[in-house]
Parts: C-alpha cells; sequence; structure tokens
C-alpha cells in the first residue's frame, strides 16, 4: 500500500515500522522505501512511528522482497515474522521452566582438531565474503567442532554468528555443548519457547548482549545487522521447509540471505541433499571433506536381513516370533543386553501409508509413468499421486504369480507390546509423537538414555537426529521397507539418509553394529549405504532425476487447491490445468518445451481437516521461466471459484 510520509516529516528510511490507518482502524507496516505517486488516488499520510520495532537492516527488507517473489507470499507478512510476538517489556510470570540457555560457570577448553578439521577450517577461512560452503562428514567426524571454530572466529571479528539446526536437533545436549564453549553469550529460538522467552531472546540478539544465535529455522529472521556467517547443520533435513503459509526452505532462504549479506555460509550433513551434491559437483558450491570419525573407530557394521526367505521359511516352520522380528534381530538384542549395553529399534512412522508388496518376491506396486510407488486404496485401489495413473489391486504378484500383495504396514505401539514379552527383564522405552510430546518429555527421555535408565529404545525419526549414547551399540531397522516405498521420488533418497544417520547412533567409539530387515536388500539405499557409498549413490540417483525431468535438473512446483466440497475441488483444479495448457499454447516459444504440467490428481490426504484435496504438479528447466510461468497461470485468483482455495509451493517436500 502507498501513503504519505508522516506531516512535517522528510522520506522515511526503507525497514522503519509504522502505523498507518486501513479503513476504519490502524495497522503497523514496514517502509519499502519511496514510490511514484498517481494523481488520480487521494493518499493518507503515516500517522507515526511505531513503537518498540526496530529499523530492519535494509539487507533483510531485501531478502524479505526476495522470499515474497520466489515463494509467492504477501511480503509485508514475510516482514511481519522478522518481529518477536510481544512488546519488549512485559509482565514476567513466574515459572518453573528451566531457563532456555544454562549459564555455565566456566567456559570449557577447545579439544585439538584432527588433520581433516583444520584442512576443512583452513579452506573455508581462505575464501572472504560471501561463499557456499558444503561440508560432507560421516557420523562422529566432528561437525560440531567445525561449527564452534568458525563461530569462534567470527566472534573474534567482532560479529555475530546463527547456526541453524532441526527442531528435533535442539536438544539440551547441544544447547550445553555451546553454552559451554561460549559461556552467556548464546540465545535460543524455537517453536517450544513461550511467547516471552522468544521475546527476550531476540532482543537479546538484536541488541548484541549475546552473539551466538541457535535455533529452528524461524531464527533465520531474527534481523542481526551484525551477522558474520551462517551454519545450517543437518541441511538435508525436510524439516527445514515450511508447509503451511510462508512456504519457505530455510537451508535455500539462508543461502539467498548470505549473498545479500556478502557473508559465508556452511551447510553440513554426513547425507547432503541431492540438491546441494548437485550444486557442490557442478561448482556452484564449495565442497569439504571429513571421512574418519574423530576418536579412529570405524562405521558400525551393516547386516542385512533378508524377510523374503524368513516369510517363506515360517510358511512352512511356523516362529514363535512376530511377524516383524527375525531370528538374527532377535539373537542380537539379547546378546546386547546381557552385555548391559543399549538396543534402539528404528521404524520409519510413515508405514502407516500403506502399500502393496508381495512378501514372497519382494515385488512393490509401482506407476508406470512416475517411477514411485502406488497407495494402496480401500483395500482394491492402487493410486498413483502424481499422474492419477490407477489400477485394481490383483490377488497374485503379477512377478512370481505364486503369492498375494499384501498390505505392508506396521507401527511402533505394537513392537513395543511385542517387546516387553520377549524382553521382560528390559527397561524398554518408546519415543514417537504420540508418546512424547513436549520438548520436556524429549529431555527427559534423553536424560534417561545418557543415565542408562533405558536398556531398549523404540522410536520413529525423532531418535535418528545426532543424538549421542556412548552405550547404544545395536541399531534395528525394523522395516526399512517403508521408507523405499513412500509415494515421492525423494523416497529413496530420504530412505539413504534415514540408514545412514540411523546408523550413525550405534558405537560411536567403533563397536557398533546395524541390522537391517528387509523384503528388498537390492534396493540402491541399501546397497550403497551398506558401502557407506554416499557418492555412487547420489550420481545412481542424480541421473534417474535427469531422466525423469526431476529436481535438481529440473525445478518443480506444486500447485494445491482445497474445497470443503469434492465436486468444487475437481473442478478447479481442472480449470488450473486448462489455464495451464491454454498459457503453454498461446505462449509455446517461452513455456512450450520448457514445462511439464501433470495432474490434476487427488491428493495423498485427499480429505484433511475436512477440505477435499487435489493437486497439479509443475515441472520447469529453468528455476525463472518456471516463478513467471506460476505468477502468470494464478494472476489475481480472482477466477477461483468462492469456497476453493488455490496455493503455490515452490520446491515442494511434502508430497501428502
Amino acid at each position: 500500500l502507498t501513503y504519505l510520509p508522516p506531516l512535517e516529516s522528510e522520506l522515511l528510511e526503507r525497514g522503519t515500522s509504522v502505523l498507518v490507518p486501513l479503513g476504519k482502524r490502524y495497522t503497523q507496516g514496514v517502509v519499502l522505501g519511496p514510490a511514484p505517486v498517481a494523481s488520480e488516488f487521494k493518499l493518507k499520510p503515516i500517522q507515526k512511528l511505531a513503537d518498540e520495532r526496530v529499523l530492519l537492516p535494509s539487507a533483510y527488507v531485501a531478502w524479505a522482497e526476495w522470499l515474497s517473489n520466489y515463494y509467492m507470499f504477501p511480503v509485508g507478512q514475510v516482514l511481519e515474522s522478522m518481529f518477536p510476538p510481544l512488546k519488549k517489556q512485559g509482565r514476567k510470570r513466574k515459572s518453573n521452566r528451566s531457563a532456555p540457555v544454562g549459564v555455565h560457570a566456566e567456559v570449557s577448553t577447545p579439544p585439538s582438531l584432527t588433520q581433516e578439521q583444520q584442512a576443512v577450517l583452513a579452506s573455508i577461512k581462505a575464501k572472504s565474503g560471501f561463499g557456499v560452503h558444503l561440508l560432507h562428514g560421516v557420523t562422529g567426524s566432528g561437525k560440531t567442532e567445525v561449527y564452534l571454530n568458525l563461530l569462534a572466529d567470527w566472534r573474534a571479528q567482532g560479529k555475530q554468528g546463527l547456526l541453524l539446526v532441526p527442531e528435533i536437533s535442539l536438544t539440551p545436549q547441544l544447547i550445553d555443548r555451546f553454552s559451554a564453549r561460549f559461556h552467556d553469550e548464546v540465545a535460543v529460538l524455537h517453536s517450544h519457547l513461550t511467547e516471552r522467552e522468544k521475546t527476550d531472546q531476540w532482543w537479546s540478539m538484536v541488541e548484541g548482549n549475546r552473539n551466538i544465535l541457535i535455533g529452528a529455522r524461524s531464527a533465520l529472521f531474527c534481523p542481526l545487522a551484525n551477522l558474520g556467517g551462517i551454519i545450517v547443520d543437518e541441511e538435508h533435513e525436510p524439516s527445514f521447509k515450511q508447509d503451511e503459509k510462508l512456504k519457505y526452505h530455510a537451508r535455500d532462504g539462508a543461502v539467498r540471505l548470505s549473498q545479500i549479506l556478502d557473508i559465508p555460509i556452511v551447510l553440513g550433513s554426513a547425507t547432503p541433499s541431492l540438491e546441494s551434491w548437485h550444486n557442490a559437483q557442478s561448482g556452484k558450491y564449495h565442497l569439504h571433506s571429513m571421512t574418519k570419525r574423530v576418536h579412529g573407530g570405524e562405521l558400525p557394521s551393516i547386516e542385512i536381513v533378508d524377510l523374503r526367505a524368513q516369510y517363506r521359511e515360517r510358511k512352512e516352520t511356523p516362529s514363535d516370533l512376530p511377524f516383524w522380528l527375525s531370528e538374527r534381530l532377535y539373537e542380537e538384542i539379547g546378546l546386547t543386553l546381557e552385555r548391559q549395553d543399549q538396543v534402539a529399534l528404528f521404524l520409519n512412522r510413515r508405514g502407516l501409508a500403506q502399500t502393496a508388496q508381495c512378501h514372497g518376491c519382494g515385488h512393490v506396486a509401482e506407476c508406470p509413468n512416475c517411477s514411485v510407488t502406488l497407495t494402496l486404496h480401500r483395500k482394491s485401489h492402487l493410486v498413483c499421486h502424481y499422474c492419477d495413473y490407477s489400477e485394481r489391486l490383483v490377488e497374485n504378484c503379477p512377478t512370481c504369480h505364486e503369492f498375494p500383495l499384501e498390505a505392508l504396514g506396521l507401527g511402533t505401539e505394537k513392537l513395543e507390546n511385542d517387546i516387553r514379552e520377549l524382553f521382560p527383564g528390559a527397561r524398554v522405552a518408546r519415543a514417537d509423537r504420540d508418546e512424547v510430546q513436549s520438548r520436556a518429555e524429549l529431555e527427559t527421555l534423553i536424560s534417561d538414555m545418557e543415565s542408562h535408565k533405558i536398556d531398549l529404545l523404540i522410536g520413529t525419526q525423532m531418535i535418528a537426529k545426532g543424538l549421542d549414547f556412548p552405550k547404544l551399540n545395536l541399531v534395528g531397522l525394523v522395516l526399512a521397507d517403508v521408507g523405499f516405498h513412500w509415494p515421492d521420488f525423494r523416497a529413496s533418497e530420504r530412505s539413504f539418509q534415514l540408514l545412514t544417520q540411523m546408523g550413525g547412533r550405534a558405537g560411536r567409539k567403533g563397536d557398533g553394529k546395524v541390522i537391517v530387515q528387509t523384503y528388498d536388500p537390492a534396493h540402491p539405499s541399501i546397497v550403497y549405504a551398506i558401502r557407506n557409498d554416499y557418492e555412487g549413490f547420489a550420481a545412481q540417483e542424480l541421473q534417474e532425476r535427469r531422466d525423469l525431468l526431476y529436481p535438481p535438473s529440473w525445478r518443480m512446483a506444486m500447485i494445491r487447491v482445497q474445497a470443503a466440497e469434492n465436486a468444487l475441488g475437481e473442478q478447479v483444479s481442472q480449470m488450473v490445468v486448462d489455464r495451464a495448457h491454454a498459457l503453454q499454447n498461446q505462449f509455446a516459444e517461452l513455456y512450450g518445451d520448457n514445462l511439464v504440467v501433470l495432474g490434476p490428481a487427488e491428493a495423498p490426504l485427499h480429505k484433511l481437516r475436512g477440505k477435499f484435496r487435489y493437486q497439479i504438479m509443475v515441472k520447469g528447466r529453468e528455476s525463472a521461466k518456471l516463478r513467471q510461468f506460476l505468477k502468470h497461470l494464478m494472476g489475481d485468483e480472482k477466477w477461483v471459484a468462492r469456497g476453493a482455495k488455490v496455493q503455490v509451493d515452490t520446491d515442494p517436500f511434502q508430497m501428502m
């Protein structure tokens, strides 16, 4: 919106917060700069400057405009994310909660660095200004110590540092390690803080009272006028992508912010996203590798159990063990518990969405057009949620013709019940979203694992992220296939990442063992994970992506339609596709061969919170042309029927 400056005032600086009249009320806004005045409009003046709002640095205003343009979201709402939730001075309530960051009496002494750590640090520091550094280090190679040294270096230059981690990794373990090194200079921002805590932590950084900010993706929006560098740990994590409102990816947003500020950014992972790896291979990012564990220990041994053979054996000779537990894993659990070591059993919870698989030969129903798994609907219908291909579930497996295709799905609660019966003396805990619903519960769980009050931990992805338990020496992946056959073109990549990350929890001192149970031992995720061959996996997967025009070779956007009535949702989604094809034909030279439009198809979660959902996938050869097409397609959205909503998700990570 356009306003006159306040009466008797000069032009206000870009990034200034103001109070402006809007209809019969007043609202807060941020000045973007002068605009040409059209004489036919009568403009109202800004009423006054907004109280208690800092001047946003011009770089952050420019970054907000980029986010707004790239993710097609109102710039005003992006800018609003850069302010704390409450006023600076508020009523302090007494609380039994522990402080967001514990203050350590003494600063810990940094350990001696390995040769690899020294080489990586020297290489990163050798380049001044903006540069994207991809740190590919195996689990246990000491990436965190590299981060600590980089932050210390930026502090020595009088700058502030920002470390982004996945929300689930913001544990007391991590925060204590950084506050022990930097004493009272650490601030923390994440979703489990109260609004007063978020506000206080925000101001401590903005006013320069603290200089190291650790946070989840939203911490990126804290406007730091003196930022020296950004670190994104576990950069491959899907949780860095926000699926509501502003559908931004924190990693990609951080890269752009670093470019605007002309500062370095480090992306760290044992299993980098294929997008980042592709950028490193093409020379866009600087690649740094750490291949050895800090303590010199070997990576855990990985053993594969072929559940197809077990299925056939148990057909002939029934077993007392539950269907999901092999004799091999059962034996190793018993031996590990006898040694008074700890066990973790991992199940990818996404397995609650069912696919159809032959337990005899391992065949899985797949879409012939999209190279993704078909999803089982109503126990008889197999559907692709990309192109809407469908087929009926046949009685016998089309590959071996010997066994039926059966629904594949398993939950952690059943695992826990079975384990308690099999090992009645073991202290068993379960870590999933049903059992661990608050940060306090997660902290208690971690503490109980560290103090060995838990012998056997059963969990979902929650236990695969960066935790380090010295007594944990056996990790069992109960059913690896669940991740393989999720209806998503990133399914193999995520499965490989989870196999590697979960395996990295075992035997951090070099004596760990991982047992992977699967119906598909020849799956690339397993074959390459056994060899710890990330580069081989990435090369094969990137070639498949190129063949199928998937990211990172092509760019992608998902258009989602939702409506209270199914017929309306279907109608509007078809209208979107018709408009898209008409645009392609009308501007054939610009869009013709550069774009592919797929759909509409029912979303895998077709009805969610009372709304019916459809989606259209648009793939583009170039990012700029794809965005131009989407803006052209959406227009002002006045063509969208009432009762329906159409949203664009740029670079989607969530296909459901």
